[in-house]
């Protein structure tokens, strides 16, 4: 597919989110001080302030592992997303430390979308497998879509069932979006990201190394409204998680269990450190609808540019696509595909407005249909 940004631009990019020891920060901080990738790169390679070995790099980066990236990116479905970019998620903006770019295989819309982290244990019992994928079904079926990190146990669980349930499901990856780890859910990210994405901030080719799982935790805290921990133990991943979800002000759940499981341990930690105890889905969802002003201001704000959004009341009254969405909307619930075709507005941009519309209470959606309230 053609590349969203112009060649030169994108060789720049990939550059900068390559360069050895630059980091997400150092990346941002070059652009915006530059004021565009091509020209952060130019003058990174001759900033004594930048490291020796990125400076190496930007003046002459690898021809090989730019035209490898460039080739991923050029193949269907696959996106890379700059924080320069007004597509880059509103809530992982706000998030502290968020990536510079994001590689994405598949529906890049989802990003926008209500999102509910669930995160776990890799051991996980039978029991809390089941619960996750419980939980999840019941979130994609009201129209959530559910991010998780599509390791074993229960983020596994977590995409399995947000499929089971018609919904979308976001794997955020600890290694670049060619490859799939652990190997034994190749098949699951193929599904997954034939109706959601698979999301990575690492360049094609990225292996799995530890200390990349961290940094995939703040991108699944930072994209989701709230992050529900299904069983941790007291040194899990997912209180990284929890805690990078809590430092972003979202709203953090936990499940409880018996005092005898080392998998309970963790959660109870994070419920008496102040994480809501929720027992059914239903909770979760409730809690999570008055946090959901956060995304649709962003939604706004990308649907009527930045300097005066406008609030759906207002946009009621005054924007003419949504007086033919909601000309269109009536009692009887509708599915996306005859909002299509009643209103001849593209797909993309009604979903950005339905939600828009739901978080504000004007639409009722359920099991991917949409109804007046």
């Amino acid at each position: 597919m053609p590349l969203e940004l112009p060649l030169d631009e994108t060789r720049a990019w990939l550059a900068l989110l390559r360069a050895p020891g630059l980091g997400a920060g150092g990346v941002r901080e070059l652009v915006g001080r530059h004021g565009g990738a091509p020209a952060a790169q130019a003058a990174a390679a001759r900033d004594a302030r930048v490291g020796a070995e990125a400076r190496a790099w930007l003046g002459a980066p690898d021809a090989a592992s730019i035209e490898r990236d460039i080739a991923w990116l050029e193949a269907p479905g696959h996106h890379l997303i700059v924080a320069t970019s007004e597509d880059f998620p509103s809530l992982l903006r706000d998030a502290s430390n968020p990536p510079a770019a994001l590689f994405v295989a598949g529906d890049t819309a989802c990003l926008w979308s209500a999102q509910i982290a669930i995160v776990g244990s890799r051991s996980a019992s039978a029991g809390g497998m089941a619960n996750a994928r419980a939980f999840a079904r019941t979130f994609a079926q009201v129209g959530n879509t559910v991010t998780s990190g599509l390791a074993e146990g229960i983020d596994g669980a977590a995409h399995e069932g947000a499929l089971e349930g018609g919904g979308k499901t976001i794997a955020v990856l600890g290694t670049g979006p060619d490859l799939v780890y652990p190997r034994k859910h190749g098949d699951l990210a193929q599904r997954i990201a034939s109706s959601g994405a698979l999301v990575s901030e690492f360049p094609p080719g990225t292996p799995g190394k530890p200390e990349n799982f961290p940094r995939r935790n703040r991108l699944i805290a930072g994209l989701s409204l709230g992050t529900l921990v299904v069983e941790a133990g007291l040194n899990s991943g997912s209180l990284i998680t929890a805690r990078m979800a809590n430092e972003a002000g979202r709203e953090v759940f936990a499940l409880p269990g018996s005092i005898h499981s080392p998998l309970a341990r963790g959660c109870h930690k994070l419920i008496r450190d102040g994480a809501k105890l929720v027992e059914t889905a239903e909770e979760v969802i409730e809690e999570l609808r008055g946090v959901g002003g956060l995304l649709a201001e962003g939604l706004r704000r990308r649907l009527d540019g930045p300097a005066a959004p406008t609030p759906v009341s207002d946009a009621q009254q005054r924007d003419p696509e949504y007086l033919r969405l909601l000309a269109a909307l009536d009692a009887e619930p509708a599915a996306l595909d005859e909002l299509v075709e009643r209103t001849g507005l593209a797909a993309a941009a009604l979903s950005s407005m339905l939600l828009v519309l739901e978080l504000d209470g004007a639409v009722v959606a359920e099991n991917g249909r949409y109804a007046r309230r």
